[in-house]
């Protein structure tokens, strides 16, 4: 069997859920579960409600609601027409939206947004859009089944980025999806989303409709798992940036991983973790070019010096200075413990005997942990900076690619450099304004495109 994953744009209308349709049909004989994510901008369009809500904007939050009710009925309308079966989908939606019109008068009322109150707003968009696109399979004949993600996607109480339980997970699947793949059926399910043991609706996380795949795919030891998206495949850069980019058709798990940690948007970084630990090939597709060659994930694509050049903005850069910190055990950890209790990422480190410097992307908790930082000495906080990666598999085998980056660059001023453990990614941190710059002549220089 095989996982299949359709991103947002990939069933953001009616066409697009029609292309979707034909697309599973093709695939029934390798047997198909489909994850599948709200419609393009469903998600963003729910949070702002919220948060319009309970900024004391009910009637701007109702609005908006309407608005994305009148859309999904358009949907529904020209999928279905107006015949019995379209009028009790419409019925079901209609009920989904009076929840969220309900959810948002009680957000008005507590003035605030919490964590928990976000994610059952958010859900909404998969638990919308998963029974149109599960009717629109039955009408295309295929036998689908749609399967509520919170049966099957276990994690824990984490709301807002749930850490999904894989045991949990692997034992759902084995009891609600593995009978329906038996019966020769097509079990579709919302991804982003999923559920406490208590049953408390959670999310993933953005992108994580990719991580849920991901995860489906390894608890039922999948064959593949493809991700149908509105571009190509991986590219050797963003082609929004660089003029040029080339489609990457074979790349290395730890690649992948790299690119999608260092902003490449075509994949969410998680995806990648547990089809590595199952060794399962991951495709990236274009739903809007069936027939394209797309990007083959694997852990046996040849070893190249420079796959490809990511970049990432509004990065963070924290520098610690402290001489307690030399030849002080445990300081870096201590250090690390205040990024974890904030629940904050960092991204690219150095070090030196009496500092250390770290980059962050997320500064929702920043405030937090510079607060807390303090107690281990003088504290900077640079913002507006950007992370250019150099990625391949040989790089760190290869000084002369190295050297060719940092040549390529000129005279822009680096602010860190970083060469990953195990040598597959050089970082570069810069100022803001040089991300595009910076990429466009490394690409030039590793990939013959023109820098400008």
């Amino acid at each position: 069997m095989i996982v299949c994953k359709f991103g947002g744009t990939s069933v953001a209308d009616a066409a697009a859920i029609l292309r979707t349709a034909e697309i599973v049909r093709g695939r029934l004989a390798q047997q198909p579960v489909v994850v599948v994510s709200a419609m393009a901008g469903t998600t963003n369009a729910l949070i702002a409600a919220a948060e319009q809500a309970a900024s004391s904007r009910l009637v701007v939050a109702i609005a908006s609601v309407e608005a994305l009710r009148s859309r999904h009925m358009a949907v529904v309308e020209e999928l279905f027409g107006d015949d019995a079966a379209a009028r009790e989908i419409a019925a079901d939606e209609s009920v989904l939206f009076d929840e969220l019109a309900h959810l948002a008068e009680a957000l008005s009322v507590l003035g605030h947004v919490t964590e928990r109150s976000l994610d059952a707003v958010a859900s909404l968009g998969e638990r919308l859009s998963a029974p149109v696109i599960t009717a629109a399979l039955i009408r295309a004949g295929i036998d689908a089944v749609l399967v509520d993600a919170r049966q099957v996607m276990i994690t824990d109480a984490s709301f807002g980025r749930a850490e999904p339980l894989p045991d949990a997970i692997a034992a759902a699947c084995r009891d609600h999806l593995a009978p329906l793949l038996r019966a020769g059926k097509v079990p579709v399910i919302g991804g982003y989303l999923g559920a406490t043991t208590d049953g408390i609706t959670t999310t993933l996380g953005r992108g994580g409709s990719d991580y849920s795949a991901s995860l489906f795919g390894a608890a039922l030891e999948a064959e593949a798992i493809e991700i149908w998206t509105d571009v190509d495949g991986m590219l050797t850069a963003d082609p929004r940036v660089v003029d040029g980019a080339r489609l990457i058709e074979h790349i290395r798990f730890d690649e992948a991983a790299e690119l999608a940690s260092f902003g490449a948007r075509v994949l969410h970084p998680n995806t990648i973790a547990p089809a590595v630990r199952r060794g399962i090939p991951v495709f990236i597709f274009n739903s809007m070019k069936p027939a394209g060659k797309g990007t083959r994930i694997t852990f046996d694509a040849p070893r190249l010096p420079v796959r490809a050049i990511a970049g990432k903005a509004n990065v963070v850069i924290v520098k610690v200075r402290s001489p307690r910190m030399l030849a002080t055990p445990g300081a870096l950890r201590a250090i690390f413990e205040v990024f974890e209790r904030n629940r904050t990422s960092v991204d690219v480190v150095a070090t030196s005997e009496v500092s250390v410097s770290l980059t962050v992307d997320d500064d929702q908790h920043l405030d937090s942990v510079v607060g807390q930082l303090r107690a281990f000495g003088d504290v900077g906080v640079e913002r507006g900076r950007a992370i250019v990666a150099v990625v391949g598999a040989g790089l760190g085998e290869s000084s002369p690619s190295m050297a060719r980056a940092l040549t390529a660059i000129g005279d822009v001023r680096l602010h860190m450099v970083s060469l990953s453990a195990t040598g597959i990614n050089l970082t570069l941190i810069v100022d803001g304004e040089e991300l595009k710059p910076v990429m466009r002549r490394l690409h030039a220089t590793f990939f013959g495109t023109v820098a400008t």
